[in-house]
């Protein structure tokens, strides 16, 4: 046994004294609009299906709620991007991607937000890219720039009318652009640390897969009867 002189070890102190943040979520609020909104309806038609109707049709409708419903929730309200201090976890509609923060290459929103990572690309649902809002955010960054320095008016307008205005403050700039610029930040920052790293994990969403396949299986055994 050694002895300690009650000298705090700088290498061990250092991860307790770091700040620590709770996990940012970033989702799609259309996208989870839009998903309940479709729920509610399907709900509605397939439980009047099941009650009013006759015949085998109580069944076909019974058949296809978890062949339309899982698939909504997959795509709408499943998606998510969880950023912690050790790594990024992306959750699309059938598939987990945990990224560590050590094996990003790279993060970019062209015609959809993606992440880099081990050689592959993986596109983040959650983050969906809107070119009209990138394009007003851009018309309010140029009409910002020429009410500050009017002698700039000419150019603004001009730049506004191609869609790009280099430096756009963030408050003026599209949604999934500040997302991924934030992401990107993270990514450099935490990069460093020796939790954040370890190999990329896919992991496949079997409670929407499973479902689905087996209602689709039992609506072409009724229909096919």
């Amino acid at each position: 046994m050694t002895e300690s002189d009650g000298t705090p070890d700088p290498g061990s102190a250092a991860p307790a004294d770091e700040p620590k943040y709770a996990d940012q979520v970033f989702r799609s609020m259309p996208g989870i609009i839009s998903g309940v909104l479709l729920l509610l309806v399907a709900g509605w038609l397939i439980i009047d299906a099941m009650v009013s109707s006759t015949g085998k049709t109580p069944w076909v409708a019974l058949a296809a709620a978890p062949v339309f419903a899982f698939p909504v929730i997959a795509y709408t309200l499943r998606p998510a991007v969880t950023a912690g201090p050790d790594r990024m976890v992306v959750r699309n509609p059938l598939r987990t991607v945990t990224v560590p923060w050590a094996e990003v290459e790279g993060l970019r929103a062209g015609y959809s937000a993606e992440v880099l990572a081990a050689g592959r690309t993986f596109q983040m649902w959650a983050v969906p890219v809107s070119l009209r809002q990138r394009k007003k955010a851009n018309r309010r960054a140029a009409l910002s720039s020429a009410e500050r320095d009017p002698r700039a008016k000419l150019v603004a307008e001009a730049r506004a009318r191609r869609g790009a205005v280099p430096g756009a403050p963030d408050p003026t700039r599209a949604w999934s652009d500040q997302v991924v610029d934030m992401l990107r930040e993270l990514a450099e920052r935490n990069a460093v640390r020796p939790s954040a790293k370890g190999e990329v994990a896919v992991a496949w969403c079997w409670w929407v897969i499973a479902p689905t396949l087996v209602g689709l299986a039992a609506l072409i055994i009724l229909l096919s009867v």
